[in-house]
């Protein structure tokens, strides 16, 4: 059972971060290629440091289970270990995200429904549409911001 709390991702975590990373990718990104997993994970690894709010809940024997990155109120990354998914962590984050952390932004492939349809879940509406991801590789980005809270 992971921990309820929210900890900080110390650079010491950065190896397990990238493996959640590839392990959730792989259960969730089916559009992708070997090659373009191997693409992106040195751009996640080396991005990490420089994510401002880098925070994860830990499995009970400290292991990162799931993280959430947000950089100028955005989440930049959202990723749960398959082992932990559909288990309340994705919300328990993208919360703290939303209320500690000013997160109101949020960029989700388009071929990732599931994902699409948490979000929207969550309250994010979409609001634009790019053809190409942010290294230019055709994955279309659906641009979502938090909408009006009732």
């Amino acid at each position: 059972m992971p921990q309820e709390r929210i900890s900080p991702v110390n650079q010491e975590d950065f190896p397990r971060v990238v493996e959640v990373w590839e392990a959730s990718v792989r259960e969730t990104h089916l559009f992708l290629s070997e090659a373009d997993i191997q693409f992106f994970k040195p751009l996640i690894s080396n991005e990490l440091p420089h994510i401002a709010d880098l925070v994860c809940v830990r499995d009970e024997a400290g292991q990162v289970a799931g993280f959430v990155g947000v950089a100028e109120g955005k989440v930049e990354m959202l990723f749960i270990h398959p082992m932990w998914m559909r288990q309340g962590i994705g919300r328990q984050l993208l919360e703290y995200a939303v209320k500690k952390l000013g997160a109101t932004k949020v960029d989700v492939n388009e071929q990732n429904e599931e994902a699409l349809e948490f979000y929207k879940r969550m309250g994010f509406e979409v609001e634009g549409r790019s053809e190409l991801d942010s290294t230019g590789k055709p994955f279309p980005l659906l641009h979502m911001r938090l909408g009006k809270v009732a």
